[in-house]
């Protein structure tokens, strides 16, 4: 059974509990949000497999007892397959997030989180390294710079790397969609992502 650290909306800790009870409750809880970025300033979307849209390169729970960091390895490890030297992970921002969600059978999800986003430099160019969970499809590596330049613009495409799984992956250069970037009902693109973006602008200025 899986465990979370819950708070209060101060972010004191109060113990740990079950992931259904803190999401049943609506009990707040830490979340990560990671993205991996190389020197040339491209940064990677995962290609979800269920809505075929590009989301962060991985996200999920910090477990209970564990640090953020140790989730951005954990996490990163677990959806696309690499090891890194997660300690040199660097925070972006924590975003405050809530949400309630009806389900298909009728119960609701209430998510309340403290969304940690780090970003992780990562200069490895063999694709074939990936090795994409179940939830996947592969990853979208992008220019960070054209993405925000999109994401502004609010339509349009951009040229992109798609890296998909299967053996040894495979990659096709090709034009992505403004309309392919996940975004909730109540998000803009610039929004959600704007801060990621220029903090990985900001971190390869002068290499690109």
């Amino acid at each position: 059974m899986e465990y979370l650290d819950i708070y209060d909306e101060d972010q004191n800790y109060l113990g740990k509990e079950t992931r259904d009870k803190v999401h049943a409750e609506a009990l707040w809880h830490k979340t990560v949000h990671c993205w991996l970025y190389d020197s040339k300033g491209n940064i990677y979307f995962q290609i979800r497999s269920d809505e075929k849209t590009f989301y962060t390169t991985a996200s999920g729970h910090v477990l209970a007892g564990e640090t953020i960091k140790e989730a951005f390895g954990r996490e990163i490890k677990e959806e696309i397959g690499v090891e890194i030297d997660y300690e040199q992970a660097q925070l972006v921002d924590v975003v405050i997030w809530k949400m309630d969600k009806e389900k298909a059978d009728g119960s609701v999800f209430r998510d309340r989180a403290f969304a940690n986003v780090y970003a992780y430099r990562y200069d490895d160019a063999d694709y074939t390294k990936f090795n994409f969970d179940e939830e996947l499809d592969g990853v979208v590596k992008v220019s960070a710079k054209e993405a925000l330049e999109l994401f502004e613009k609010g339509n349009g495409k951009i040229s992109a790397e798609v890296i998909t799984k299967g053996e040894n992956n495979t990659l096709e250069k090709r034009d992505v969609d403004f309309s392919e970037f996940l975004v909730n009902k109540h998000e803009t693109a610039l929004g959600k992502y704007q801060q990621v973006l220029d903090k990985i602008i900001e971190l390869t200025k002068g290499e690109v």
